[in-house]
């Protein structure tokens, strides 16, 4: 029999529970189904992230990125704080570690005043050291904003909260969509399990949302290509090494941020991640394969477009990604006191980045609706901290309605609209 409800949501990650909550609380007697493929939330992009609440001092003035960074910050730590859960802002470094990495570093530091980043402050060498006395640069940012949290238990409270406020709103597990098709004014959706169906369907499939928006008839120039990121941990006689979340300079061709150290909610102190081409789009170890994904990457001009302008910078990432010695030898361009005695390999993660034909890394969040059916494209970091407000524009791009440019951010667990 056809489970009928309003609207669904695809994916239960953090975009996808996010997108769910903010719905429910702008429609609070509509029914809302949350259909995910794995047997619990989390198993991917949102567990297998560093865990971090950013600033938004990288990101392009004016981006979605930008504009959704520290609304979503905002919200996010202020539904922490009326739900209990743990986080901690403990700061973030930013470190030149050489004389050539302060020009990149200083126009870190006028994106985040152009983005209205909170309390950033640079730092000189002896200020450094009284904050990380293990770290060595030549100039830093402070950065008080930054922090850390569980998005683990920050999705999951979205769908307790969800099924408190409509019992008929229920989330799915071990569904996994194989079609989706319209019917008259609704959609249906096929799952493993079950039929559904809807008046409205969000898609926020991470990994796989270039297949989902292309089964759903929408021409992309764009295709989802996997990045690997290997984490390693701190033993605990090293744990005292670290205080703050520090940072390289990142190259600013790329996306990525560059071998970090994070201290998690769990008290353990990660060092990581490198970025390496994943031959399997949910492959964890090196030397996961999937035929499928890995023929319709090569398939793509932009992936042999990509792999030509970086394929130096890749051979370096996919080095360092098989030799533990390597790895630690990049963490020592901030910390040289490190060794490899100090870390142990902990976990890897596996980021989705759209790249376009011409093999250039899509840097912002992608909403297309579809008629009755809005697909979240792409939503790269920072999209776990910025979950709450991509929802927000989420629902403003499905129901044409527009945000509100009166949003009060300290309220972090309404929807901004207006009827305009």
């Amino acid at each position: 029999m056809e489970k009928k409800f309003d609207f669904i949501v695809v994916g239960g990650g953090i975009v996808g529970a996010a997108t769910a909550y903010k719905l429910q609380l702008k429609f609070p007697k509509k029914s809302i189904a949350i259909l995910e493929k794995e047997n619990e939330l989390g198993k991917h992009q949102t567990g297998r992230n560093s865990g971090v609440i950013h600033s938004g001092i990288y990101y392009k003035p004016g981006s979605l990125k930008a504009l959704n960074c520290n609304d979503g910050r905002r919200q996010l730590i202020n539904f922490a704080d009326k739900y209990n859960i743990e986080y901690n802002i403990c700061g973030k470094i930013i470190v030149a570690r050489q004389k050539s990495d302060i020009s990149v570093l200083d126009n870190i530091f006028q994106n985040g005043i152009k983005n209205g980043t909170e309390g950033i402050s640079f730092l000189d060498p002896e200020e450094i050291v009284r904050k990380e006395p293990f770290i060595k640069g030549e100039k830093a940012i402070w950065v008080p904003t930054a922090g850390i949290i569980d998005y683990v238990a920050v999705s999951k409270k979205f769908i307790e909260i969800i099924e408190g406020v409509n019992p008929k709103s229920k989330l799915f597990l071990n569904n996994k969509v194989f079609h989706i098709s319209r019917i008259m004014d609704r959609v249906e959706v096929k799952t493993n399990q079950h039929e559904f169906s809807a008046e409205k369907v969000i898609i926020c499939a991470g990994l796989h949302s270039d297949r989902m928006a292309k089964s759903d008839d929408l021409s992309l120039n764009l295709q989802i290509v996997g990045f690997r990121g290997d984490y390693y941990k701190f033993k605990e006689e090293a744990k005292h090494k670290i205080n703050n979340l520090v940072y390289p300079v990142s190259d600013p061709r790329y996306p990525f941020l560059g071998v970090h150290f994070t201290p998690m909610v769990n008290r353990d102190i990660e060092c990581g991640s490198n970025a390496v081409f994943s031959f399997k789009r949910e492959g964890y170890s090196k030397t996961d394969f999937s035929w499928e994904d890995t023929i319709q990457a090569f398939s793509f001009t932009g992936t042999w477009k990509l792999f030509a302008k970086n394929w130096l910078a890749g051979i370096s990432e996919y080095k360092r990604a098989f030799s533990k010695k390597l790895f630690v030898k990049e963490l020592q361009k901030l910390m040289p006191s490190i060794t490899s005695d100090d870390v142990e390999f902990s976990r890897s993660g596996v980021r989705a980045q759209a790249v376009d034909k011409n093999g250039d890394m899509v840097d912002d969040f992608k909403i297309v609706k579809n008629g009755n059916i809005t697909h979240v494209i792409n939503a790269p970091s920072p999209a776990a901290t910025s979950c709450m407000a991509i929802a927000d524009e989420i629902i403003s791009t499905t129901f044409e309605i527009k945000l509100s440019k009166n949003v009060k951010l300290d309220q972090g667990d309404c929807c901004y609209y207006t009827s305009e």
